[in-house]
């Protein structure tokens, strides 16, 4: 039996979870969750200068809006510092780390000497095969013995086999001379120790794993499969930045994207399986492998983002759009939906869903259902609510008094009213759009009709009738 997959999402709590950094903690979730493995979430706040409570709580926020879930608590790496120093220890009495009492000003002498002599900068420690009877009474760091000779091969599941050569690579401080450990220990200790079995994360970090590779061969480790993936570029094909729009996940919560839409395009973004681009998360998972990566950075489009998540909107459930919806309110600051604004998105769902990208084209479509008489006209249809127009409307609201309000006996009104107004029906639909809603931009007229029902139809038609723009 195989041993059980584990993967880990590993995000410095700096700033805001990062789209680049969603998509990676995605590809890990889909990962275990489709092997039935776990999903780990650590929090890298070793950097204690830069890293705040703030950024965590967005970290974890924009984890849940995503809906990717992880197993037990989120892990902080600093809470593990004793144990860090604790594994540098114990290389260092193996023989494979060593005390170095080098100053600062020793080494950059060093680099200087290597620069004029056109010789590499790497350090050479001369306390590297010291005899401990000399050691100083002074600071040191503990440093890795890096082997001299020979390369290291990092098994990328993504890149393939990359080669580094032994002398590109420098004895690694693992403490330093307070005794605290750096990051690149902290990482394979914590990835050691939580049972990490795939380092699935972006491809800047592929130099760091020739390194944590040492650390792993040091303590007789077993060294999980890598997979580094490429970043995210913009749509001009440069590094992701501001300029190109959103970065944040909240953010795109906030401009109204539905998550299963936006897991949708991340998944797809840098990751195919065939021609398949809608699928729901059970496909995804299913799908979902490390050789289906692409090794190109993938480029952010808008246009596929706004696509897919239409799709996803036209077939969630109502009551879970709703729920979502309300997230959406919350989260863009806008005011919380009332009770009878909630009925009515749930009676006006069915002919809302279609065709609506995000969320504000949704609200934008059920403005009709939100608002309540008397209405306020947009400009456009102000415009509709000519004299003749008026005329015609209160000509029809007699003749809804005593309909039986389905669709077909509305339409077969409507249009007999047309037809003895010397108009068609075409014509009549802007001014009822601009009656029933206010704007020009709205579901069919009979789908505004039933839901309103026929009190309230009959009430804005009679105060468009009466409208004086």
């Amino acid at each position: 039996m195989s041993a059980e997959i584990v993967t880990r999402f590993a995000p410095s709590p700096t700033g805001y979870l990062h789209i680049g950094g969603a998509r990676t903690a995605l590809f890990n979730w889909l990962y275990a969750r489709g092997r039935g493995g776990k999903f780990l979430l650590r929090i890298e706040d070793t950097d204690l200068a830069r890293s705040t409570p703030d950024a965590t709580a967005a970290i974890l926020r924009g984890l849940d809006w995503l809906g990717l879930d992880y197993d037990g608590e989120a892990v902080s790496q600093a809470a593990g510092a004793a144990r860090h120093a604790e594994v540098a220890l114990q290389m260092l009495d193996a023989g494979n780390a060593y005390k170095c009492f080098s100053t600062q000003e020793e080494i950059e002498d060093f680099r200087e000497a290597a620069r004029a002599e056109n010789r590499s900068t790497l350090y050479q420690s001369p306390w590297r095969d010291a005899d401990p009877a000399t050691y100083p009474d002074l600071p040191f760091v503990i440093r890795l013995k890096t082997p001299t000779a020979g390369s290291t091969i990092i098994h990328d599941e993504v890149q393939g086999d990359v080669t580094i050569r032994n002398d590109q690579l420098d004895d690694m401080i693992l403490l330093r001379s307070d005794g605290t450990p750096v990051y690149m220990l902290a990482v394979v200790v914590d990835d050691h120790d939580m049972g990490v079995t795939h380092v699935i994360r972006g491809d800047d970090h592929l130099n760091n794993a020739a390194r944590q590779i040492g650390i792993y061969t040091a303590m007789g480790w077993k060294v999980p499969v890598w997979a580094h993936i490429p970043l995210i570029h913009g749509p001009d094909g440069k590094k992701l930045s501001k300029r190109h729009g959103a970065l944040g996940v909240e953010e795109y919560q906030a401009m109204g994207y539905p998550a299963a839409g936006v897991r949708n395009y991340l998944a797809r973004l840098g990751w195919s399986h065939g021609n398949d681009e809608f699928f729901d998360d059970s496909q995804a998972k299913e799908w979902f492998d490390l050789s289906g990566i692409n090794k190109s950075p993938a480029r952010l489009d808008f246009k596929k983002l706004e696509n897919l998540c239409g799709q996803h909107i036209a077939v969630t459930d109502d009551a879970a759009l709703l729920h979502e919806l309300q997230a959406y309110f919350a989260a863009a600051e806008k005011s919380p939906l009332s009770k009878p604004q909630k009925d009515g998105l749930m009676l006006a769902m069915y002919c809302l869903k279609d065709r609506a990208k995000t969320f504000p084209e949704l609200i934008e479509k059920a403005e009709f259902v939100l608002a309540t008489a008397p209405l306020e006209m947009d400009e456009k249809a102000a415009k509709m609510l000519d004299a003749v127009s008026r005329g015609i409307l209160g000509a029809l609201t007699p003749q809804l008094q005593n309909a039986s309000w389905f669709k077909d006996e509305l339409e077969a009104i409507l249009n007999r009213v047309a037809e003895e107004n010397g108009t068609k029906f075409g014509k009549l639909a802007g001014p009822l759009r601009a009656a029933l809603a206010g704007r020009t931009v709205t579901p069919s007229v009979f789908d505004m009709m039933l839901v309103l029902g026929r009190d309230e139809t009959i009430l804005r038609l009679n105060q468009a009738a009466a409208f004086e723009g």
